[in-house]
């Protein structure tokens, strides 16, 4: 993701997973925000792609937390000033936990805008593992992450349930 904004010349950097699909709604909405002088970034909604009634009580709890936390993750995209970017170093050189570290010290910086126009990222992860399971391992992971586990450590947990 750095070495990708080192190329950019845009203003505004968005950062997406590659399994997850924006569109033209979400690009206006996110253009128009960032026109307020106070948002250094955002994030928008997530939906995930399956149809298993369990994803969308899925997506609710994930958009209700970031929301609530003012934290996010790639798959709900996030997108920030170049100036917010350069100053804050970046993604941190981490294999895991990289966008959660980066949304934590975004919020920090200034006003975060939480859109609810969805993006639209696969539930494969989920329906292949399994829901329930990929729930236990994601907040097993992102709890061990906020007790000072090292995101070293997390991406060998990640590798090893998979």
């Amino acid at each position: 993701m750095n070495a990708g904004a080192s190329t950019c010349v845009s203003d505004i950097f968005l950062f997406i997973h590659s399994d997850t699909e924006i569109n033209s709604c979400c690009i206006e909405s996110m253009m128009a925000v960032m026109q307020r002088s106070e948002t250094v970034g955002g994030r928008f909604d997530l939906c995930l792609s399956g149809r298993h009634p369990a994803l969308r009580m899925i997506e609710w709890f994930i958009n209700l937390r970031s929301r609530l936390s003012g934290i996010s993750t790639g798959d709900q995209g996030i997108f920030v000033r170049r100036s917010a970017f350069e100053h804050l170093g970046g993604f941190p050189d981490i294999p895991l936990m990289e966008d959660i570290a980066f949304s934590r010290r975004l919020k920090r910086y200034g006003h975060i805008a939480c859109l609810r126009q969805r993006v639209t990222t696969s539930s494969r992860r989920w329906e292949q593992h399994g829901i329930y399971n990929t729930i236990l391992l994601m907040w097993r992971l992102r709890l061990l992450y906020w007790l000072g586990v090292p995101a070293e450590r997390l991406a060998e947990m990640y590798r090893e349930a998979r």
